[in-house]
């Protein structure tokens, strides 16, 4: 299926670029969240029409995502969880417990932001993840994982 990207779209494409598809991509996720349009002769001269107002719109994501992103970078967050002696935790720290420790201190963050190359936290210690709020912005984020014994 042809579609225009109304956004950019990571591995797929920038602002108004024509891509082709598979059916189920587009009908189930890209039409859905309106990162895109079906790619027809009046969806592509209506979008013409809108692009100078849709490029705003993506320069004040992106202006809005650097800003945060470097409000962000080197941040260091504490999140307590039981762990046993040898200093492993029981269960894990994962990118939805960071998301929601970054929310704590005035980051608005979702977890699909968070990007733990290594997976889940799994001992005591001082771990780096790395939050993108935009496909465009990454910021490195310290994460402290405190023992807390049973």
């Amino acid at each position: 299926m042809q579609v225009i990207l109304l956004e950019k779209v990571g591995n797929l494409g920038n602002l108004g670029d024509v891509v082709k598809v598979k059916d189920g991509y587009a009908r189930n996720f890209l039409i859905p969240t309106r990162a895109a349009r079906r790619a027809t002769e009046s969806a592509i001269k209506e979008f013409e029409a809108k692009r100078a107002e849709l490029e705003k719109a993506a320069a004040e994501r992106l202006a809005a995502a650097q800003a945060l992103g470097e409000k962000m970078n080197g941040r260091t967050v504490h999140i307590t969880q039981k762990a046993g002696v040898d200093g492993r935790l029981f269960g894990s720290v994962t990118n939805a417990d960071v998301a929601d420790a970054l929310t704590r201190i005035d980051f608005k963050v979702t977890k699909a932001q968070v990007r733990m190359p290594n997976g889940p936290l799994k001992t005591v210690g001082e771990h780096t993840v790395t939050v993108a709020p935009h496909s465009d912005v990454v910021a490195e984020v310290k994460v402290v994982v405190l023992g807390e014994t049973a």
